[in-house]
C-alpha cells in the first residue's frame, strides 16, 4: 500500500505506484485524497487500485483517516508513506501516528520525514521493519544535522543514525548509500546526474517496497532498488540524454534493468 499525494503533488503518488508495479509487486493500492481519486483513474495505469481517503482543506490526506487506513493495512505487507504528501498539520499527526502503531515493513520517503522531522522518538519505538530514504537536505532537518557534516561524513552519519533508530537509511544521492548502521553498508555505483529530476526519489521508493513485498529483508531491498533505480536510469539516459530524462523514463526501464541485472 501507497499512501501519498495531494492536490498539488498528485503526480508523486502515481510515479510511485507504477514503479512499484513494474519492479513486480503484484498489488498495489494506492491511498490518495478523495478529491484528486477521480482526476486520477483517468490517468493511472490499470492495474493500479486507488482507495480514495479523507481529506483536509488543502487537499492532503486528514488525520480522519487513520481508521481506514488501519482496516486497509490488516490485508497489506508493506506501507510506502510520504511522496507528495504536502505539508499540512493534521497530515503529519496521521504520518506520525502511522508511523507509531503499525507494525508493517515501511518505506519512508519525502515529506513523511519532514513530518517526523520535529518528533524523532517516534523512530526510537517503531514496529516492523523500517527505511528512511532521505537526501542530504532532508537529513539534515530530520535528524537536525547541518549539511556540511553530512556531506564531510555521509558514510559515518548514515551508520550512527541507522543503528541508533534502528532503522535502514538510504542516504540519496551521488553513490547514494545504504546501511543497515551494524555490519552491512553498500555504496551504490549506478546512475548518472540526469536522475536528479523532480519524482525519481518517489520512482525508487516505489522499487524497494515492491522488492520489500517480495520477500527481501529492508537492507536488501534498499540495496538492489537503489541499484535497479540507478541502471534503469542509465539505460534511460542512453536514449533520452541525461538532460531530457525525466522520471516517466526510469520507470519505463525497470524491466530492462531487471532483466539486465538477472
Amino acid at each position: 500500500m501507497i499512501l501519498a499525494g495531494s492536490a498539488r503533488f498528485s503526480g508523486a503518488a502515481l510515479l510511485c505506484a507504477e514503479a512499484a508495479l513494474r519492479a513486480g509487486a503484484g498489488l498495489v493500492t494506492l491511498g490518495i485524497p478523495k478529491s484528486i481519486n477521480l482526476a486520477l483513474i483517468r490517468t493511472k495505469p490499470k492495474e493500479l487500485i486507488t482507495f480514495p481517503l479523507p481529506e483536509t482543506k488543502e487537499g492532503t490526506l486528514s488525520l480522519t483517516g487513520f481508521s481506514k487506513i488501519s482496516s486497509l493495512l490488516k490485508k497489506i505487507d508493506v506501507l510506502i508513506i510520504g511522496p507528495g504528501l504536502d505539508s499540512n498539520k493534521s497530515t503529519y499527526a496521521l504520518v506520525k501516528k502511522i508511523i507509531r502503531r503499525t507494525i508493517q515493513a515501511k518505506v519512508v520517503d519525502a515529506d513523511a520525514l519532514n513530518a517526523l522531522s520535529k518528533c524523532r522518538e517516534i523512530l526510537k519505538s517503531h514496529k516492523g521493519q523500517l527505511i528512511l530514504t532521505p537526501h542530504q537536505m532532508e537529513m539534515s532537518r530530520l535528524f537536525d544535522i547541518s549539511i556540511d557534516a553530512i556531506k564531510n561524513k555521509r558514510k559515518l552519519v548514515a551508520k550512527r543514525l541507522a543503528k541508533y533508530y534502528n532503522s535502514i537509511i538510504v542516504l540519496k544521492g551521488h553513490h547514494s548509500i545504504v546501511t543497515d548502521g551494524l555490519k552491512r553498508y553498500y555504496m551504490n555505483r549506478s546512475g548518472n546526474p540526469g536522475m536528479a529530476t523532480a519524482g525519481s526519489g518517489d520512482v525508487l521508493s516505489g522499487i524497494i517496497g515492491a522488492f520489500l513485498a517480495q520477500g527481501l529483508d529492508g537492507f536488501e531491498a534498499a540495496k538492489y532498488g537503489t541499484y535497479i533505480h540507478g541502471l534503469a536510469g542509465d539505460l534511460a539516459a542512453k536514449e533520452k540524454t541525461q538532460m531530457g530524462l525525466i522520471a516517466s523514463d526510469i520507470i519505463h526501464r525497470i524491466p530492462d534493468a531487471l532483466k539486465k541485472s538477472s
